[in-house]
Formats: structure tokens, sequence, C-alpha cells
């Protein structure tokens, strides 16, 4: 007879097992990832969610809050990602550190809970552990943790996570109100990052496997319904519906999530039309890029923040060898599946969970994406956790031969994600690192071209733009930044010509026709450049920079009430836009709104100490200020 203090002490010795492979997943991941702190903010999204987005850096206001909730900046409508950076400035600024520390506690929490999950789901500790560990220091998730922009992955995985964990408790005890928690993880996920749009679907293949609640065999693999009477089999087959209606609310969700996400996308641009991407260069790059996936997480070389899509260049029998390795593989796995049902989820949940990322709507001009394995190869690594150990069920010393493979799995995987770590540490290296592992990288140039124009390097700069464009010549965005550069070093004619072939590239290019604007502004033709700064307005509402442009050029013409009108607006968008406090701060003072004048001449100042201009019209205002005093005393007492 077993005492009570054996089965004390049994799960004691569980939980400390359990907590010892918490602490190593933290210890391991913290590790690997800590130099991040060391990081900087890149030119590649993270200007649009943090360093150059003014409802995001004001913090969780009233106004940034109603913004998060309505915006479709970046092509995404995800107001839950947009509350989650405003709090990260909230808290520690524009200061990258915190930042990026702030995505580390997500890949963390994600870690932690994904051991639990498997663990509670399998009872399995070495193998739950095994998986959470891949998950945490692959090379191939190292995008979706360093890139501040992508806090969108980490933050709807966690939430990825609650619904699984909320959807076990609910298994374990079903109740509305569980089932309701359920609903509201899945819908803080989707307010996220569309991505979890699968996730239903993963429920059902986790009832197949390990929860045993969807029957597709019976033990030994024979056919569910195989030798059962009628009323056993119907009633099967009835539990089998009940499972899959009981996913419908989840699937509704999804449904909206889906429709709303390509309508933002389409209506931001970020959707490929059929005609640049057309369906069999869709399908052949979805292949490719499935087996790619698979290979960077075998060895993962030649990792890039940016892969550009391939096109016509695509060869068939790169796409007809994958599709063919995919559907042996899927053969495969159904043969086994009911003796082996874990290579069947496993498999599944890497192809399912892909589906929306995989190209078949192209969103950007990506071909693949390290972060879009953040989910999918968990599916990969069950298969690999509860697979070999059965493959090795008769090594002799199988339990010391798989803790050192393991061990020696690890030990590699947090080298590598290291030194892929190392390439995140700012636009420079990042970009520099894909331009040598990647052919024909008009991105990472044209990123180059930014990161050395911040510096004031325009040679370097118009280099790295003009290599852009020989890649990929209709980009209007590099023919823009070339503009920029040729501006800054007063090349104004080379300026224009290149603004020019951006707007006939893409006619409704906002940022183009603001800086083709300041070039016929400054030649004196304001009646175009006027043009011009309209219609950047129209294009893009919330271009603050148009409306101040548009506001000194009709200043220039005497109009002030009109130019007090741009100036105002460009502030209501852009609370701390120097310029904009100081030129307003000046119609202001010459309509006699001296007190109002000098308010914004204080705050131009505030925000940029030493701003000459600004201490010269402040010096003026108060000495008129002085003066109109003077007057009204002895108008008072003559």
């Amino acid at each position: 007879m077993i005492s009570n203090n054996n089965i004390y002490t049994r799960s004691t010795l569980k939980t400390h097992r359990d907590v010892l492979v918490c602490l190593f997943l933290v210890i391991a991941t913290v590790a690997v990832y800590w130099q991040v702190r060391n990081h900087e903010f890149v030119n590649f999204d993270d200007d649009g969610y943090v360093t150059e987005n003014s409802y995001v850096q004001d913090g969780l206001t009233r106004e940034s809050i109603i913004w998060a909730f309505t915006a479709t900046d970046v092509a995404n409508w995800h107001p839950l990602t947009w509350l989650s950076h405003m709090l990260d400035c909230q808290l520690y600024g524009v200061s990258p550190k915190g930042h990026h520390l702030t995505n580390v506690l997500f890949h963390l929490a994600n870690t932690v809970l994904l051991f639990l999950v498997l663990k509670w789901m399998t009872g399995a500790l070495w193998r739950s552990g095994f998986v959470a560990a891949l998950f945490a220091l692959h090379p191939l998730h190292v995008e979706s943790v360093a890139w501040v922009a992508e806090r969108k992955d980490v933050l709807s995985t966690f939430f990825w996570m609650l619904t699984i964990w909320a959807y076990l408790g609910y298994v374990k005890r079903p109740a509305v109100n569980r089932y309701l928690l359920i609903l509201f993880s899945f819908t803080l996920g989707l307010m996220v990052k569309p991505m979890l749009v699968t996730l239903p679907f993963v429920l059902l293949l986790l009832d197949y496997w390990p929860l045993h609640r969807l029957q597709l065999s019976q033990p030994g693999g024979a056919h569910p319904t195989e030798g059962l009477d009628s009323l056993t089999a119907t009633k099967l087959r009835a539990e089998n519906f009940r499972l899959l209606w009981e996913k419908v609310p989840l699937f509704t969700l999804a449904t909206i999530s889906s429709i709303v996400t390509f309508l933002v996308q389409r209506s931001g641009g970020s959707v490929g039309s059929w005609d640049i991407y057309p369906a069999r260069i869709r399908i052949a790059n979805a292949f490719v890029s499935y087996v790619s996936y698979i290979g960077k997480m075998v060895w993962p070389e030649n990792l890039a923040v940016f892969y550009p899509y391939p096109g016509l260049s695509l060869e068939l029998w790169q796409a007809a060898g994958a599709g063919l390795l995919l559907g042996l593989i899927t053969m495969a796995v159904l043969r086994v599946m009911r003796l082996h049902p874990y290579l069947a989820v496993g498999w599944f949940w890497y192809l399912g969970t892909l589906v929306p990322v995989i190209g078949l709507v192209q969103v950007g001009t990506q071909a693949m994406a390290d972060r879009y394995t953040y989910v999918p190869l968990i599916g990969l690594f069950i298969m690999i956790a509860w697979g070999i150990p059965e493959l090795a069920a008769k090594w002799r010393y199988r339990r010391i031969g798989l803790a050192l493979a393991a061990g020696a799995v690890l030990a590699v995987s947090m080298i590598l994600t290291w030194t892929q770590l190392h390439h995140w540490k700012s636009s420079f290296t990042l970009f520099e690192h894909a331009r040598n592992v990647t052919v024909d990288n008009y991105l990472a140039h044209n990123n180059l071209g930014l990161a050395y124009a911040r510096q004031g390097r325009f040679e370097k700069a118009i280099n790295h733009y003009t290599k852009a464009i020989q890649i990929k010549p209709y980009l209007p965005k590099s023919h823009n930044n070339l503009g920029n550069a040729y501006a800054r070093q007063g090349r104004m004619s080379e300026a224009t010509s290149h603004y020019t072939i951006a707007l006939k590239i893409n006619p409704d290019f906002s940022g183009a026709h603001n800086n083709l604007g300041n070039i016929l502004a400054g030649q004196g033709r304001l009646d175009e450049a006027k043009f011009h700064f309209s219609r950047a307005q129209q294009l893009e509402p919330d271009f603050a920079e148009a409306y101040f442009n548009l506001g000194d050029l009709l200043a220039r013409q005497g109009k002030r009430d009109e130019a007090l009108v741009q100036f105002s607006r460009a502030l209501e968008l852009s609370p701390e836009f120097v310029e904009a406090h100081n030129s307003l701060g000046v119609i202001l003072a010459q309509k006699g709104n001296l007190d109002e004048a000098i308010f914004h001449f204080r705050k131009a100042l505030r925000l940029r100490p030493g701003f000459l201009k600004a201490q010269n019209n402040l010096a003026i205002a108060l000495q008129e200020m002085r003066k109109l005093d003077q007057a009204r005393k002895n108008t008072k007492n003559p």
C-alpha cells in the first residue's frame, strides 16, 4: 500500500522539476537575449510604430487611445499593439532599451506558457521542456523578439498561449464562464495580430492529440467506427460534430478578423495585385517557402530581415520539387497518424498556421520572413521532441544519448541566436548583413541609404539609393529618398528629377508631393508648390509636415489667417513640431496676440533649447509686450 507521504513526496518532486525546467528556460533565454538592451531602433517600421509616431510617443492619453482603436496606419488594425507601444513610451520614453526588454519579457512568458501548456496536456516533462527550449532559443525567432516593431508577434502569441490555457481549463471542467474566457483571450489576440485566425484549427488538432477528444481512430489504428454497433457509431460521430460546433464562435471571430485585415491592408496598398504576383508564382513561392522554412530550422544560415520576392526568376523545378516533398511528407504522416498522432498534429500545425502568411494573399514585397515561423515551428518541434525518442526506443543508452543530443542542439542554438542577435544591433549591422546573405536586396540598400543620410553622409546614402534603383528601377521610395539626399546637398535639379520619377511611378505618393513642393517653393514657383502640398494633405490627412509647409508658403504670400489655420492643424497632428510652434508664434505676434505668441515661442524652446529663431522671436515679442504694458500704464495714469 502506498502511503500518503509517498504520494505527497512524488507530487512535490514533480512540482520541483517543473520549476527547475522553467528556471532553465528563463535563464537560458535571458543569457542569450540580454544583449538587446544595448540595441537601437532600426529604420524598418520602428519609425511608424514608435520613433516617428506622435500618438504612440504621447503615451496612454485619451486622444492616443481613441486613435489606437480607429487607426489603420502601417496597413493594420491592431489596437492592442498600439497600446502596448504607448505604455512603453509612457514608462521608458523613446529610449530603445525598455522597448527591447518588453519584447524579451513577452518571449519569456510565451516560452514558459508553452512548456506549461504542453506539460499539462501530455504529462511529458522533458519533451515539453525541449519543445519550449527550441522555441526560446532557435535563431529563426530572433526577428520576432529583437525587432521592436514586431511586438505584435510576441504579444499575440502571449494571447495564443493564454487562449490554449483557457481551453484546457474548459476541457477539464466545461462551463459557460470558462468558454467566455476562451473567447475573451482569443479576441484580445486578434486585436494584436490577425495571425491568430488559425488558432481554432489548432484547437481541433489538440482535440485529436493529446486531448483525445476528437476520435479519428481506435487504439491500434482502426477506423473510429469499425466494429461498433450503429448506435455507438452514431454517438461517436455526434461527439465529433459537437467538437466542431464548439469552435464555431471562434471560427466566426477568425473570419471577421480576416475580412477586416484584408480590407485594411488593401486600402493601405499592402496587398499585392494579381498582375504583379500571378497565381502560379504565388503558389510556387508558397511551396518553396514551406520547404525553405524547414531547411532554415534544421540549418539556420543566411537569415535576413528581408528576402526579396523571386518573381519570374523562381525556377519551375524548385516549386515542383518543393510541392512533391510536401506531398510526400503529408502522405507519410497520414499513413502513420493513427499509431503516431503527434506527427499529424505537428505537421498540420506547421502547414496550417503558415497559411495566412505563406503568400497566397501577398502582403508586402517579401518572399518569406523569419518572423512568420514564430508559432508554426512549434508543430515541427513537437514532431521532433516526440518522434526521435520513439525512433530511439531500442537504443541501449537511450536516455544518455538523447540528453547529450538535446544539450548539443540547444547549445548550438544559443550560439547561433547570440550571433544572429548581433546583426540586429543597428540599422547598419542589420541591412549590411541582409545585403551580404541575399541576392539583389534592394530594400537593404535603400535602408542603408536612410541610415547614412541620417548621419549626414549623403554620398554613401546616394550610392546605396542608386544601387537599390539599379536592382528595382520602379521603386518610388528609393527615388524619393535619392531626391532627399540630392536636396540636402543643394543639387535641386537632380532632386526634382527623382521626385518627378517617384510621382510618375506612384501619383499618390504623398511624401514625394510634399518634397517636390518644397523644391518648387524654394524656386518661387508658389502656385505649383501649393498644388503639391494640398495634394499631399488630400492623400494623407495626418501629414503634419505638409500642413506646415503650406502654412509657410501662405505666410510668405501674406495670407496670415490661412497660414494660421495650417500651422494650427500641423500642431494638432504633431504637438511637438518645433518649427510649427515658432511659425505659429510669428503669425500670432503679427496679429497682435502677443501672449499666445510668447507661449508658442517658449514651447519651441522647451522642445529644442538653443533654437535661435525662437529665441530672437521671443525676445522681440517680450520687448513688444513690455512696450504695450507701458502704454497701458500711461493710458491709466496720464
